[in-house]
């Protein structure tokens, strides 16, 4: 794609997350193209490819293996220009030039472009510096980029808790000092990000930034006056939820999205409702069920949570204690296996039983990921939505090195 687009007349780069896995002997998990060519010349160019996004346009070129490449146009650093008194970054559609395109990204480390005409790489930002002293930091000034678009925060975190760099100090203090600005983000933005972090493999870590931040609170403001960056009960218990997480997914396990949740809530429900804790009867379950219902009604609409995940989640809760003194006997009961909720309440107790020092849980039976590859007949179109990743080759593609 580099070289067709370089034979057309175009400058083309591979960009972002690619370019910062390859520089770290990783193999990237997907990869993105940037390029002066606009959405129009590349639909003309690439016949299987399609144009999608509202706030700046992307096309999309298909490939075999239902695999997809996300092309982007360079865009301008308008941000700077603008000095309205609005809250947050407006929708724009401007083109610009390479240089513009990199200071307009987040990370230094995700600024960086690879060309193909000298194999070299393009730092305007002190990426490669970065990189190599194991830093995150935000391009430009850090306080009037969070204020600008405040989800740069949460993947500043995301990207120093999967990669184990520090946050650079101004961009961590201005974190601290704007955590607040998260509010005025659209929900549906929050939820997305979130739920990367979520399905991620360093919750864990994730989490302990997220809280030393503040910008746990923000998120989850219901976990304010019960953890804390200070070690306690709670704390330690939904760090051993987020380790279990990270172990699971590690090796392939596909947590659903209530699950997560669930898991993630479980700290603040034992708060919330102390008959948690005790032993309680099938009626008594479903009561307290209703019961953490409403108060997920209450304290999750900032997140637009499903009103099935809801009631999923509330169920997982109510029913824990339950299967904890069920467990306890040795054998389950015949009419808790005939349960609908038996299953899944079953995997919910003994991820919390390994969290809370229990043995490991080996005989989860949740969905595990899994990569298929249909061949296609001549002249077929491709319809997935698999992204293009490199092959596990040493030196990555095009001859990258360090």
């Amino acid at each position: 794609m580099l070289y067709r687009l370089r034979d057309a007349g175009f400058t083309a780069c591979l960009v972002g997350g690619g370019v910062r896995d390859l520089y770290l002997n990783k193999t990237p998990k997907d990869f993105d193209i940037s390029t002066n060519a606009r959405p129009g010349q590349l639909r003309k160019l690439f016949r299987n490819s399609r144009t999608i996004g509202r706030r700046f346009r992307l096309v999309q070129v298909f490939f075999h293996g239902n695999k997809i490449i996300e092309v982007s146009t360079f865009r301008c650093r308008s941000e700077f220009d603008i000095n309205g008194k609005d809250k947050v970054l407006a929708a724009n559609n401007t083109f610009g030039s390479l240089a513009d395109d990199a200071f307009r990204r987040d990370l230094t480390i995700n600024a960086l472009f690879y060309e193909v005409e000298n194999f070299t790489i393009i730092d305007y930002v002190g990426g490669v510096a970065d990189l190599n002293n194991r830093i995150v930091r935000i391009v430009g000034d850090a306080d009037r980029r969070i204020t600008r678009d405040p989800v740069r925060m949460m993947r500043a975190l995301r990207h120093a808790s999967r990669t184990g760099f520090t946050i650079e100090e101004k961009t961590w203090q201005a974190i601290v000092d704007h955590r607040e600005t998260l509010k005025v983000c659209p929900v549906s933005r929050i939820r997305d990000e979130l739920f990367k972090d979520l399905h991620g493999t360093s919750i864990q870590a994730w989490a302990r930034l997220a809280i030393d931040s503040g910008l746990f609170f923000v998120i989850f403001p219901f976990y304010e006056n019960i953890i804390s960056s200070r070690e306690n009960e709670k704390t330690s218990l939904l760090l051993s939820l987020f380790g279990v997480m990270d172990r699971l997914q590690k090796e392939g396990y596909k947590i659903p999205d209530h699950l997560l949740l669930a898991l993630l809530l479980i700290p603040w429900a034992q708060h919330t409702f102390p008959l948690m804790r005790e032993k309680i009867t099938g009626k008594e379950a479903y009561a307290m069920s209703r019961d953490i219902k409403t108060a997920l009604d209450k304290n999750l609409p900032h997140l637009n949570i499903k009103r099935a995940d809801k009631e999923h989640i509330a169920g997982l809760l109510a029913n824990l204690s339950l299967f904890a003194s069920l467990y306890k006997t040795g054998k389950w009961p015949r009419w808790l296996t005939r349960k609908s909720y038996f299953k899944e309440g079953a995997q919910f107790y003994q991820i919390f039983r390994e969290a809370s020092g229990g043995k490991p849980v080996t005989t989860l039976k949740l969905e595990q990921k899994t990569v298929k590859t249909k061949s296609r007949k001549r002249g077929s179109r491709s319809t997935g939505s698999k992204v293009a990743s490199a092959p596990n080759t040493k030196g990555g593609i095009f001859g990258f090195k360090k």
